[in-house]
């Protein structure tokens, strides 16, 4: 299966390279038939020439900002791959995690959709133990939603990869979604036509940035209000959100 990496990038111009090395680092460990396609949305600083420095790297421009909109642009140049594997700018794709991808879609040809979880790299400990509360309740609703309500499922928005021809099928991406609910709008519509998979067993390393200035309860909060919103309502309930990065 050939799969693409495709990256929203928006002034992550401190970041976006340790990102992309262990992109290419898995690629290159794993021996999978991977690409990957940076979108530089609307940057005012070197993210995409940083991006570009890398060899074999594509870069594509999005210059209408927000996170669905550069997720939308790299899903058009994601042509020709059969996967397309979602991630953000501020992740580190640990060894393994394109093991997972490879042996889960190829084990059952009904999965559309394969999500887990974020190991928040660079957070305080107290924190981190609250957010893995957070996600064994994740665990639980993906459970109740998926195989009891058989209303949607949970991805992990920066964490997850897709079969292009099921994307393409179900509509593609809501440009109407800023940014909280994307990844809920991709569960529920992904579910319609296959089987949508959470597991711990794919984990991503990420910046906790955004929970660290916002607050673990204030973030999880909205993004579980977002959650529900989508499921039920088929829209997210919160439109405004704050751009966070390294000082």
């Amino acid at each position: 299966m050939k799969l693409a990496f495709v990256i929203p990038a928006y002034n992550e111009e401190a970041l976006i390279g340790k990102c992309l090395e262990s992109v290419l680092a898995e690629i290159k460990r794993s021996g999978a038939d991977a690409d990957v396609i940076v979108v530089n949305n609307a940057s005012t600083d070197r993210t995409g020439e940083i991006a570009a420095s890398f060899p074999g790297v594509r870069v594509v421009d999005e210059p209408k900002k927000g996170l669905v909109n550069a997720r939308d642009a790299g899903f058009a140049a994601s042509e020709g791959y059969e996967l397309v594997a979602n991630i953000d700018s501020d992740t580190i794709v640990p060894e393994g995690w394109l093991d997972v991808v490879m042996r889960e879609f190829s084990k059952d040809s009904k999965l559309v959709c394969l999500s887990g979880p974020y190991v928040y790299y660079d957070m305080a400990l107290h924190n981190r133990v609250l957010i893995g509360l957070f996600y064994g309740l994740t665990y639980l609703i993906y459970v109740l939603n998926r195989f009891v309500l058989r209303v949607g499922s949970v991805v992990q928005g920066g964490n997850f990869v897709f079969k292009r021809a099921a994307w393409a099928a179900v509509g593609g991406y809501d440009r109407s979604i800023e940014f909280f609910g994307e990844d809920t709008d991709v569960a529920v519509r992904l579910s319609k036509v296959g089987k949508v998979k959470w597991t711990f067993g794919l984990k991503m390393k990420t910046s906790g940035r955004r929970l660290e200035k916002e607050g673990v309860f204030r973030t999880a909060g909205t993004y579980t209000l977002n959650f529900f919103w989508v499921t039920f309502r088929g829209k997210p309930m919160t439109k405004d959100y704050t751009d966070i990065r390294p000082q």
